[in-house]
């Protein structure tokens, strides 16, 4: 049956290339107009939300930025949904199909850092847009208002909907979206993400759940009376020494992670309050409820030891990726015919500049190339995953970075503040409208994409791995929270 699926898949493949090459050039001219007349717009959109750096679930600015470059076009907004403040929806059109585009805008703790190629933070401990959301966002606006000029002018017939997704890093947005049923009656979900170099062709990618665990002592003199105490950061460490030790036993491909993130104030005071923050990651949602029920025997196991109070704040977790191939071929097929991106001069020099800062650079000519992710896995985790699992799905990478740069890093950042990020921005806005283009006007791709999201979830259905009536942590960015027992015996 599985040889089956995949032979199938392969010719399907086959056929949306070749329904993606008859058509690539000759029917969207005026789409690829509408994202080139906003680039200035769009561009100034993006640096500001690159200013702003805000926090997940704190993007007031940066939402209401795209929130009005939406209406401006027409769209109609419904703020605010599934809980939290700073997500929406933009609606345009009606009926079937119903393309949703999905749109971030949080940035990273710790990564402030200005538009040069040597480390200089704007802000120093800031914030900073180390994953590119400031140009993911903007982008699938863009790409929203070129298909709704589209249905306006009567060229093509449906619903567009870009969703504003906060605190894509950490917080888990997209998750409580799919608990709320806000994808239930979408036909397909696009997205993309700012990279090193230009990639399509669905990859899987990891899992995650995340946890904060708080412990609750009892201060003293840590030198007078060190014998009255019973110090909360002790719960700590004896949580991360077990968690080290746990790391022999594990499945491959597991990744756990952590940060201390209060661990007291002076050495001379016995802690009453400790906090750390753990990820736990794997490429299947099972596995990572499996582990992440072990860790906490691990935070438990340092409660007991250190006569501590433990606190647990399970914050939620996102799903692996699930692949839709007749999606993902459309989509490789799109950026293979307008991937254009060439660096000038100027920007040839910074990115070599950033390359020589770099463990792993690449050479400024992978900017002409398109990567083939199918099969891969990503170790990196998204909240796009949940959508995948209830709606057909698809994304890809454009180059919006030097050649060779992780996410998560000042040189990100730096690059994102210049017109490197400009040109991945306007790539991706043409790749997302062509993509969605060809959804709307061949009803087989969408019945071929839905099929194989059926065939897949058939044997196993999707779990949330939310808890039974958990809310969004809409805090989860904000320093920890001291509930000292102040010589309590808690």
């Amino acid at each position: 049956m599985r040889f089956t699926n995949v032979i199938a898949r392969a010719i399907v493949g086959w056929w949306i290339l070749g329904l993606v090459a008859a058509s690539a050039g000759a029917e969207k001219p005026d789409l690829y107009a509408s994202v080139e007349q906003r680039a200035d717009k769009c561009w100034e959109t993006a640096l500001e939300i690159w200013r702003l750096a805000e926090p997940g679930y704190q993007e007031t600015k940066s939402s209401e930025l795209l929130g009005t470059m939406l209406e401006a076009a027409g769209f109609k907004l419904e703020r605010g949904v599934a809980g939290m403040p700073t997500a929406f929806i933009a609606s345009y059109g009606e009926g079937s199909p119903v393309i949703a585009i999905l749109g971030e805008f949080d940035a990273l703790p710790g990564l402030s850092q200005d538009a040069v190629p040597q480390p200089q933070p704007r802000d120093p401990g800031g914030y900073g847009h180390a994953c590119g959301h400031h140009v993911f966002g903007v982008a699938s606006a863009s790409a929203a208002i070129a298909i709704a000029e589209q249905i306006k002018a009567g060229t093509i017939r449906g619903t567009v909907r870009f969703y504003a997704c906060p605190a894509e890093e950490g917080g888990a947005a997209k998750v409580f979206m799919v608990r709320d049923g806000l994808f239930k009656d979408c036909d397909a979900a696009l997205h993309w993400h700012p990279g090193g170099r230009n990639a399509a062709g669905d990859a899987t990618c990891l899992s995650r759940a995340a946890v904060k665990f708080r412990f609750h002592g009892r201060s003293t003199h840590a030198a007078g009376a060190p014998e009255q105490g019973r110090s909360a950061l002790d719960g700590v460490e004896i949580t991360n020494y077990a968690a080290e030790l746990m790391r022999e036993h594990t499945p491959d491909n597991t990744r756990i992670h952590h940060v201390i993130t209060d661990g007291g104030r002076a050495p001379n005071v016995v802690p009453d309050f400790a906090e750390v923050y753990y990820y736990v990651r794997h490429p299947k949602s099972d596995t990572v409820r499996e582990l992440y029920e072990r860790l906490v025997l691990c935070a438990k196991a340092g409660a007991m030891a250190s006569e501590t109070r433990l606190e647990v704040d399970y914050q939620g977790g996102t799903a692996e990726i699930l692949p839709n191939d007749t999606l993902s071929r459309l989509t490789l097929a799109n950026l293979e015919a307008l991937n254009d991106i060439e660096f000038t001069a100027d920007e040839a020099q910074f990115a070599s500049r950033i390359a020589e800062t770099l463990a792993e650079p690449k050479p400024l000519s992978s900017i002409e190339e398109v990567l083939d992710r199918k099969g891969s896995v990503n170790h990196g985790s998204t909240d796009v995953g949940d959508v995948s699992w209830v709606t057909p799905t698809t994304g890809f990478s454009t180059v919006c970075w030097a050649p060779g740069t992780p996410g998560h890093s000042w040189q990100a950042v730096a690059a994102g503040g210049t017109t490197i990020a400009r040109k991945g921005m306007l790539l991706a806005s043409k790749v997302m409208a062509a993509t969605a283009w060809d959804l709307y006007t061949k009803p087989e791709l969408v019945a071929a994409a839905k099929q194989e999201l059926a065939d897949r979830v058939k044997e196993t259905p999707y779990r949330t791995l939310l808890e039974a009536a958990q809310k969004p942590p809409l805090t989860y960015r904000d320093p920890p929270l001291r509930k000292a027992s102040r010589n309590t015996g808690e």
